[in-house]
């Protein structure tokens, strides 16, 4: 769902905006920055870490770091 939103910027920001972003764009660019700025949703942080975790290229990274020193730290489960 989009909501219209009005927003008040410094001149400065605006020149900058209409110069860099092409018109038509102006509005996924910035909601792209601000979803860049805000924390992630937990859910979809979880899922990405799960989806990551079944990559097959990051079980090689496993082997490169078996042999690092790991005293001190919590054993993984």
């Amino acid at each position: 769902m989009s909501v219209r939103l009005n927003i008040t910027r410094d001149d400065d920001v605006y020149a900058r905006l209409k110069k860099e972003v092409p018109p038509k764009k102006l509005s996924a660019f910035i909601a792209g920055v601000v979803r860049a700025k805000l924390h992630p949703d937990a859910k979809a942080q979880d899922a990405a870490y799960r989806a990551a975790s079944k990559e097959p290229w990051r079980k090689s990274l496993d082997e490169n770091w078996k042999h690092s020193d790991a005293e001190g730290w919590p054993k993984g489960g």
